[in-house]
Order: C-alpha cells, then structure tokens, then sequence
C-alpha cells in the first residue's frame, strides 16, 4: 500500500524541513500544467497533510475522491484543521476557513478543477540578475534558470484564501507585519491576471496601476496569476512597512 511518503518521496524518518522541501518540489512537478494531473496534484496535497498533521500513516488512502482532500482535512463538524506553527517561522497558527462544498471546485461540467494557480517569483532574483518587473520573458527567464522552489514556482490558493495565506500553507515565510492592509510589508507586483483587496488604506493609485496588491488582504479573481513577492525595497513602498513580525525567508536548500 502506498504511504504518504511514498508520495512525497522521502523516508519515513524525514524531518520537518525535508518534509516541506519534498512537498514544495512534489506540488510543482504533479500540477497539471506542468505535465502532471488533478488526481496527482491532489494525492500530494493529501500525503502532506497527512504527515504534517501526525496521522497513523496506515490510514492513507492514496486514491481517493474526496473533493479536493477536503474529507481528509476536515474534522468531523466540517471545520478545516489549524495549520502547525513551525519554529522556523513559517506562519501563524490560524484556522483556515472551511474551504467551501463540493460544487464550489466543481467547473460548469460538474467536474473539479483546481482553484486559481500562482506562478511566482522572488525579486531577489531580479535583482541578482539585472532583470526588470517589466520584462516580458521575465518569467520564462525564472524558469529557464532553474531555480529553487522557494523563489519561483507554483502554489494554489483555495476557497476564501490570501495569497499569503496559500504560501504560508505550501511552507513560504513571505513577508508580512499587520495582515490587515495597512502596511505594505506584504505587497506583490501582480505582473499577469489579477487580484482583488477589499481595501486598501496605504497603496496609491499609481501603486495598483502598476500592479501592486497586498498578498494579506488579496484573493485572485483569475484562473491563473504571475505574481512577484519581496518587493518592499521598490519606490514608494519602503515608507509604507512596518517592523517586520516574520521575515525568515525559507530556502529549499537549508
């Protein structure tokens, strides 16, 4: 029978660390517009969660229809499983919505899909590299660079879900302070789709013509995104931060 980290690819005995590494690595390469499919994609989600939450890994079940995971997310009333606090920073410790019913990741045919896709991308990487926000192969440049998951890569945000919160749930340390718009420690440079705030107190204009939301407050609002994060040494933006509550960027090779 298959274990939950046979799917992941690690030992039994793997720590915390290589847990997230593997699960990182895993989500990308099983995601269907990376060559994999939705039931692949869905198994390694449910093999993570299964591990990080400490159930018998007996109990897995490698194949199963269980609208997105969700069934084996979910506590019996319904209510979605806290994320664990890391040492290591990786996210508060903060009860995820429940994600929505069955007919909410359900397309117009009655089949499930996934929610909205995030390809991202760290702007260390522009800068170490002498790239531009404005580059039009910004992106394929990311991925012909090879880089490590934690600076580019793909998540998928759920139901009623930030874009911050869908990285802390992957295993990201993104920037953030206050968490409810009214700094800009958390923005993102949204360079394709877009991505809703309900509001948005500090960013001008100007800002949110360029593409800049806030990844505390922000929900996609298409199917798919390209995103830039760790983007708060750009103009304008740096009298805008608070000190930092979590900033321990997590790196795929630590």
């Amino acid at each position: 029978m298959e274990s939950p980290y046979d799917v992941l690819g690690i030992d039994a005995d793997a720590d915390e660390d290589a847990v997230v590494r593997a699960y990182r690595k895993r989500v990308k390469d099983a995601h269907p517009d990376h060559g994999g499919s939705l039931a692949e994609f869905e198994r390694v989600r449910r093999a993570y969660e299964h591990v990080t939450e400490g159930r018998d890994p007996s109990t897995f079940e490698a194949d199963v229809d269980d609208d997105r995971g969700r069934r084996n997310g979910t506590t019996g009333g319904g209510d979605s499983v806290s994320r664990r606090q890391t040492d290591e920073g990786r996210g508060s410790t903060r009860s995820r919505e429940e994600s929505g019913s069955a007919e909410d990741s359900a397309g117009e045919d009655g089949e499930r899909t996934l929610g909205p896709t995030v390809e991202y991308l760290d702007y260390e990487v522009l800068e170490a590299n002498g790239w531009e926000l404005t580059d039009e192969d910004l992106f394929e440049k990311a991925e012909a660079a090879d880089l490590d998951v934690d600076r580019h890569g793909l998540l998928v945000v759920e139901d009623r879900e930030t874009l911050l919160e869908a990285a802390e749930r992957y295993g990201f340390s993104w920037p953030y302070a206050c968490r409810g718009g009214a700094c800009a420690n958390c923005a993102v440079a949204v360079v394709e789709g877009d991505v809703e705030m309900p509001v948005s107190t500090v960013l001008t204009d100007e800002m949110k013509e360029r593409g800049i939301r806030l990844s505390c407050i922000g929900q996609p609002v298409t199917d798919s995104l390209k995103v830039v994060f760790n983007i708060e040494r750009l103009p304008g933006l740096a009298e805008l931060r608070l000190p930092a509550e979590q900033f321990e960027s997590a790196r795929a090779d630590d």
